[in-house]
């Protein structure tokens, strides 16, 4: 009896799940037609210039889509093109002691994206996307912090700009 309440059980989940059709755990709806993407290098255009920030930013980028989709990454000519600009890279302070020093800084990075779908042209986008790392302001921005502050706030960019592009949120 026990067996029979189990394989019941796994029959109507079987069937419920295949009514759903093509899920993404990523959320990602992509046609079917589109095979490729293209990541075009985002130059920095920035008033500071922290130097390498945009071939990191390009790269992880490119990680990104390659991990969460099945398209591949072409150089020229893909179905699907991100292109753009770094345009801001700055720190501001954002508390301040009563001896009128920063408590905590900020970085902010702003990307402005270009994105270009070849398959359907209703899809395509210009905007800005913008995310920022809070800091101790006793703290220097050496390279271990600029490390993680770059992890954090292009993981929150790169996934922005991958939802708006392709999992249409």
């Amino acid at each position: 009896m026990k067996r029979i309440v189990t394989i019941i059980i796994a029959l109507i989940t079987l069937s419920s799940l295949s009514g759903c059709g093509i899920y993404s755990f990523t959320g990602a709806n992509v046609d079917p037609s589109i095979k490729t993407f293209q990541v075009n290098f985002f130059q920095n255009t920035a008033e500071v210039v922290e130097p390498g920030i945009e071939r990191r930013f390009t790269i992880r980028l490119q990680d990104l889509i390659q991990n969460q989709t099945n398209l591949s990454l072409t150089n020229t000519n893909g179905d699907l093109v991100y292109e753009g600009e770094i345009t801001q890279y700055r720190i501001t302070p954002m508390t301040a002691t009563a001896n009128q020093r920063a408590s905590q800084n900020r970085l902010t990075i702003t990307v402005n994206v270009r994105f270009t779908n070849k398959k359907k042209e209703d899809d395509n986008f210009e905007k800005p996307f913008s995310f920022y790392y809070d800091y101790s302001g006793n703290d220097l921005p050496t390279p271990a912090l600029l490390n993680t502050a770059l992890d954090e706030i292009y993981e929150r960019i790169t996934q922005d700009i991958f939802n708006a592009s392709l999992a249409k949120w």
